[in-house]
Order: C-alpha cells, then sequence, then structure tokens
C-alpha cells in the first residue's frame, strides 16, 4: 500500500524542489515521471531547469498522456515514482479531445465539455486509486490555477475548474497533502480533516 503523497501550491511556490526533497529522503529508487511535452523553446528551457536540479541518476519516464499505464507497470517496484506534474497531465488529456471549432457554441459544446470533464475525471480517479494500491510510494505535484481572476475563455475556464476538481479526487486519495508557500510547505490534510470531521458530526 503506497504512502501517496499529494504537493500542490503556485507558481514558483518550490513545490517541485520539495517533492524532490521528499522522493530522495528514503534513499531508495527514485522514477521521477514527466508528463511535459516540449512545443516551443520556452517549455524547452523549463524542462532543462528541471533536468539539471534532480539526481542525474533517477530513472525518467515520460509520458504526457498514459499516467495510468505507468503506475501498473511500476506496480510491484520498491522505491518512489514521483509525478510532475498533475496539471501538465491534465492539460495533455484536454487537449487531446478538445471539441473542433465547429462545435464550439451552444448545447453541443457545453454537452461536448461536460462528457470531456468526465471522462477526464474517471481518468484521475483511476490514478488516485492506483496510487494507494502501488507498492512504491507515489509523489505527485500539482498547482493551484482557481486563485486569480476568472479566465476570459471557455478552455481556460474549463480547465482551471477541471484542475480544482481534480486536485480534491487526489487530495482525498492521499495520505498526506502539502501545500508549498514561499518555499515553505505546510500539511494541510491532518488539520483540514479534523475540521471537516467536526463540522460533520455537528450536522449529525
Amino acid at each position: 500500500m503506497s504512502d501517496f503523497v499529494l504537493i500542490t501550491g503556485g507558481a514558483r511556490s518550490g513545490k517541485s524542489s520539495f517533492a524532490e526533497l521528499l522522493a530522495a529522503y528514503p534513499r531508495q529508487p527514485v522514477t521521477y515521471v514527466a508528463t511535459a511535452q516540449v512545443y516551443d523553446e520556452e517549455m524547452a528551457l523549463r524542462v532543462k531547469k528541471h533536468q539539471n536540479q534532480r539526481p542525474s541518476h533517477w530513472a525518467l519516464v515520460e509520458e504526457p498522456l498514459a499516467l495510468a499505464a505507468v503506475l501498473e507497470r511500476y506496480r510491484q517496484e520498491k522505491g518512489v515514482i514521483l509525478v510532475d506534474c498533475i496539471t501538465l497531465w491534465l492539460t495533455n488529456l484536454l487537449l487531446s479531445r478538445y471539441p473542433e471549432e465547429k462545435v464550439l457554441q451552444g448545447r453541443e459544446y457545453t454537452e461536448t465539455l461536460h462528457e470531456l470533464e468526465l471522462w477526464i475525471l474517471e481518468q484521475v480517479k483511476t490514478v488516485s486509486d492506483l496510487a494507494q494500491e502501488v507498492t512504491p510510494q507515489v509523489i505527485m505535484v500539482t498547482n493551484e490555477v482557481g486563485n486569480g481572476i476568472v479566465p476570459d475563455n471557455p478552455l481556460s475556464r474549463v480547465y482551471r475548474d477541471l484542475a480544482g476538481r481534480a486536485n480534491q479526487v487526489l487530495g482525498r486519495s492521499a495520505s498526506q497533502v502539502y501545500s508549498v508557500v514561499a518555499g515553505y510547505p505546510v500539511e494541510i490534510k491532518a488539520a483540514g480533516q479534523a475540521l471537516l470531521d467536526s463540522l460533520r458530526r455537528e450536522e449529525e
């Protein structure tokens, strides 16, 4: 049974650095699962920086879509699986089936987006279940993308909502959830769970 850890935070909050320290701590083999796809020079530079900051002896798996298949492949392996990051994975899934321009209107568009969101959340649920079940410890990095203004286009709004819902699914499955702010991790699940349990008892 994996000790599944979810790490969230804003851009450049230090969440990836914290995740890498956490992955290295048990001094066991680490498999780094990269979900990024390189389409331009800016992304290539970002990927290069990530590569330079993590240990060169870590195994690398580049997988933009089939994250569940990766976890299945390493189900019986010992060590740590570090996935960075969930929100890029969600982007890849969303764009892989985003409707063509000709249907981007009216009820058909709304229904198509609803079906797409349900499909992606099914993938998230499968991955969250596997993260609990596999032998290696699983650490996942995600982002908080809904703390700013409401985006001005449908695709961005769908992505914002999807990321928030996916983080909730993963958070419920994780043994530990950390939020990283200004480089400092804050463990949030234990205190949050105690508060939720208290409020639910009050309702009974």
